[in-house]
């Protein structure tokens, strides 16, 4: 359970929310029952004097969550792209965890850049700014390369962030051992393995040579995206705990008023960011995971820049066939199919009642069809779709918490562009074109191809693994008998790959 020692730590965090004001303030916003904000109240308030204070500025939640950790300060940042969940004034607050925390130094920024480059910061870049953006884990400044005169923006790890974060991870896992073996219906969710995905996805956060992969990769596969943008890195200029890449000028995603001035059309902006992230998940399985407004620009021109590429999420091809198929059922009303996709996914088990599933789908997705999105309580939509999939034993998909996670908060950032945005009726021509694509006689031709080309990569082992396949299965009296099967299977196995080899030409003529 990572150590008893983090109940410690989880006192002190209860007890930061009650000094600092927030406890009645998250309670509020998530509606919690009168009897429970009496009990967790009570519970906390003797150790409030325990707390840490924070920064008396900032207001009550920003302050507990800035104090508390970077850890924290990612749950904020989600949080404030939901201003339906948790209220427009506190929405608005929680910007701040964005990218306006307090910066180190820019001596120790220089210092670091010199350590981890191998070169004076001063012999690199003619100009250096204080900070222009201080997030949770890292802070950006604008320079310009002394050899070429190029504007860029270096992004700087902060001191001792490594640490910071294991004692915040080690924490959560410390919760989900707890909730595991205390709170039994809990398991289906899979709290540890939740954990543990999340623990994998920050730590690659903290490695700036990833993110820089990250953003080359993801560039490359939104080049021809129309009104998108991704700044290029400068792989000479960055390491581990540095990257320096193209700087970026526009209007911050979240200023509406600057976005208004410079006559951006925001319905236009909210729905393209919806579209742009579903494409990406769909059509490349590699997506921007950390899409809130601290991480989108709008330049001049009306192109959308995404920058920061810490958190990148990858789902495989099925599993994007899988999440596609269950959108577009959605979004056709078509609730029978939505249920049988989950069942042939595995994603409910086998012995339930696929009819009474897709009832239960019914009752979630007929209240958002014909609705001004304004009036839809997502709140209320997530906590019916719990009861739903706890009924029905569906259990959490470690492989799609960043997929969904990114959903959200999208969804969020269009809403704060145009609160009348309906992510349905958004999604259907990008989730309806992917269906086309992925699902039909083309795609099956595609998948048999790509089957014969993986065997016949393997041809030269195919006899000796299927002889000891059939050895393993039969005693030694029958292996005599058996030796006639390898070249039986070869030949079928040749004979498939000849054949669907000459269907994909036919396909192609066609």
């Amino acid at each position: 359970m990572r150590g008893p020692h983090n109940i410690w730590r989880l006192i002190r965090t209860g007890a930061t929310l009650e000094r600092t004001g927030a406890m009645g303030a998250v309670l509020e916003a998530f509606n919690a029952p009168k009897p429970l904000r009496v009990i967790a109240r009570t519970v906390v308030w003797p150790f409030r004097w325990i707390g840490i204070k924070g920064d008396q500025t900032l207001p009550p939640v920003v302050r507990a969550l800035n104090a508390l950790g970077p850890a924290y300060i990612k749950f904020g940042q989600v949080l404030s792209t939901r201003p339906d969940v948790v209220g427009g004034d506190l929405a608005n607050q929680l910007r701040v965890l964005q990218d306006k925390l307090p910066p180190f130094s820019i001596e120790e920024a220089k210092r670091a850049v010199g350590l981890e480059l191998a070169q004076p910061a001063d012999e690199i870049f003619s100009e250096f700014s204080e900070p222009v953006a201080a997030a949770s884990i890292a802070q950006v400044h604008k320079a310009r390369l002394a050899d070429t005169g190029q504007l860029v923006a270096v992004k700087v790890l902060r001191p001792g962030i490594e640490r910071a974060f294991r004692k915040d991870v080690d924490a959560f896992y410390f919760i989900a051992s707890f909730a595991e073996l205390f709170l039994p219906s809990s398991r289906r969710l899979k709290p540890t393995d939740v954990v543990e995905h999340f623990d994998g996805v920050v730590t690659g956060e903290l490695d700036l040579r990833l993110e820089s992969a990250s953003a080359s990769e993801f560039a490359a596969n939104t080049a021809n995206d129309a009104g998108f943008q991704v700044p290029t890195i400068l792989w000479q200029h960055s390491g581990r705990r540095v990257m320096t890449m193209d700087w970026a000028e526009g209007a911050r995603m979240g200023d509406n008023g600057a976005l208004d001035a410079a006559g951006h059309n925001r319905h236009a902006l909210g729905s393209r960011v919806l579209q742009l992230f579903l494409s990406h998940a769909l059509r490349d399985g590699f997506f921007h995971a950390d899409m809130h407004q601290g991480n989108l620009k709008v330049a001049p021109n009306g192109d959308i820049i995404a920058y920061d590429f810490g958190i990148m999420g990858h789902i495989d091809e099925y599993t994007r066939r899988v999440y596609a198929e269950i959108l577009f059922g959605f979004i056709q009303r078509d609730y029978q199919r939505v249920a049988e996709v989950h069942f042939e996914a595995g994603y409910v088990p086998a012995d339930r009642n696929v009819d009474e599933f897709a009832r239960a789908l019914r009752a979630v997705g007929e209240p958002i069809f014909g609705m001004d999105a304004t009036k839809i309580s997502m709140g209320r939509l997530l906590n019916y779709l719990f009861e739903v999939t706890e009924r029905f034993g569906m259990e959490t998909r470690t492989e799609l918490i960043l997929l969904q996670r990114t959903m959200v908060v999208v969804e969020g950032v269009a809403r704060s562009l145009d609160e009348t945005i309906n992510i349905w009726d958004v999604a259907k021509p990008v989730v309806g074109d992917y269906i086309k694509q992925s699902i039909g006689p083309k795609a099956l031709a595609n998948d048999l191809l790509k089957t014969a080309k993986v065997l016949s990569r393997f041809g030269p082992r195919l006899p000796g693994l299927v002889e000891n396949a059939l050895i393993a299965q039969v005693s030694p009296v029958e292996v005599k008998r058996t030796r006639i099967w390898p070249l039986i299977a070869l030949g079928v196995v040749t004979g498939a790959v000849v054949a669907l080899a000459g269907a994909w030409a036919g396909l192609a003529f066609f």
